[in-house]
């Protein structure tokens, strides 16, 4: 069977499975929330995990999406996990794999927050029928999504051609995913993630335009490279981002002695995200070399509780 479906299996799915998804989803309560035990839930903002930083012992068969979900919380005292598409993608609309994947959540008390969408075609392509076929392929994990009890699914702003027309054409896909999520409770949000998704003003200018309330950012530390070597300045674009930010991403790859990460200053950063009134979920993204995954992830933990607790 064909994992990647069409435009009528999605609008037939999307009649046939809205209630479903709905009466499924698994998204705690703000008493609930409240209720958690987790230690590192406090202060402004949570702590996540992010699969990605996982993503040498997933890639290598270390490790597999379902033993994953089971072993973040033990492993790294995290309560909330954020998926990449790529490490299920076949499984995007696979119920009773999606059924596994929810156990497994509930078995370790942690909630599923998001997922990460690469590899299913550029939303702000210059060709018309390769933008309708990016959106068709995003709807699907819409679905996913919801059914999963995440919040929303993090897409990127790709595209070609003259800035401001491929910003209105950004901001036109992620309007038509943003209704379509709409009776799903799912939010499509936009990282920088490289290109001009990278530029903060160019990004807040397609939210601008998009002006949906199910659209928003996913502002990541580390990723404003905008092409050619050339860096936007990384303090800017997140506070330029975070007015949108329905999450955030704590990227990390080194560290000095005293547990800092050397290329950005977390206490900075972190001023800024608290400064914009966030209060959600701040993932761990590590994707450093010099420690395992395992070290680099409790090594970002530990620096943003660190600063947490200093901020206040």
């Amino acid at each position: 069977m064909s994992t990647n479906p069409s435009r009528r299996d999605l609008l037939i799915a999307t009649t046939s499975l809205s209630a479903l998804a709905i009466s499924c989803k698994s998204s705690p309560t703000e008493e609930e929330l409240a209720q958690l035990s987790d230690p590192y839930h406090e202060g402004f903002f949570g702590i996540s995990l992010a699969q990605w930083s996982n993503h040498r012992a997933l890639r290598g068969g270390e490790l597999s999406n379902l033993e994953w979900i089971s072993s973040v919380r033990e492993k790294y005292d995290v309560d909330a996990i954020e998926f990449v598409n790529s490490f299920f993608k076949d499984k995007a609309m696979d119920w009773g794999y999606l059924d596994e994947m929810k156990q497994r959540a509930a078995d370790a008390d942690t909630r599923m927050l998001l997922i990460m969408i690469d590899g299913e075609g550029s939303l702000a392509a210059q060709d018309a029928n390769e933008r309708a076929k990016a959106i068709e392929n995003h709807r699907k994990w819409i679905l996913s999504a919801s059914y999963l009890g995440c919040h929303s699914i993090r897409v990127n702003a790709a595209g070609s051609g003259e800035a401001t027309e491929m910003a209105k054409r950004a901001a036109d896909s992620l309007d038509q995913l943003a209704h379509f999520g709409e009776p799903f409770e799912v939010s499509v949000i936009v990282e920088n993630h490289g290109g001009r998704s990278s530029n903060g003003q160019w990004l807040a200018s397609v939210m601008e335009l998009a002006s949906n309330p199910g659209v928003g950012t996913l502002p990541d530390f580390g990723n404003f490279n905008t092409g050619g070597g050339v860096w936007y300045d990384r303090y800017l674009g997140v506070q330029e981002l975070m007015p949108y930010a329905k999450a955030v991403s704590a990227k990390s790859h080194d560290f000095d002695a005293l547990g800092n990460e050397v290329n950005t200053d977390y206490t900075r950063m972190l001023q800024i995200v608290k400064d914009s009134g966030y209060t959600g979920y701040i993932g761990i993204e590590y994707e450093g070399s010099k420690l395992s995954e395992d070290d680099g992830i409790r090594m970002t933990r530990d620096l943003l509780i660190r600063v947490r607790k200093s901020l206040g």
